[in-house]
């Protein structure tokens, strides 16, 4: 199994930049699971539903998260529904 791990996606650049390169790089690899690091995804701190679904439909297969996790007050509303999300202890 070939798995693609992401450092830092941070705010729309990063996100943009997932959706162009991802797609390309799983399929010249072989990549089987591609995990990002999102906690800065949303506006460089934190993560939206929104922001979450756009990096899924450009190749991520799973987000983790980190000291930024609880910065967006919305991810309360998704993240315990959302198992492709890892989040600290």
């Amino acid at each position: 199994m070939k798995i693609l791990f992401i450092g830092d996606v941070v705010g729309n650049p990063g996100r943009k930049a997932v959706k162009e390169l991802v797609p390309a790089i799983k399929k010249e690899k072989g990549i089987d699971f591609c995990i990002a690091n999102c906690e800065n995804a949303a506006g460089g701190n934190g993560i939206t539903y929104v922001a979450a679904q756009e990096l899924y439909k450009s190749g991520i297969d799973a987000i983790t998260m980190g000291n930024h996790t609880w910065s967006k007050k919305e991810i309360m509303n998704f993240i315990d529904s959302d198992s492709k999300i890892v989040r600290p202890a």
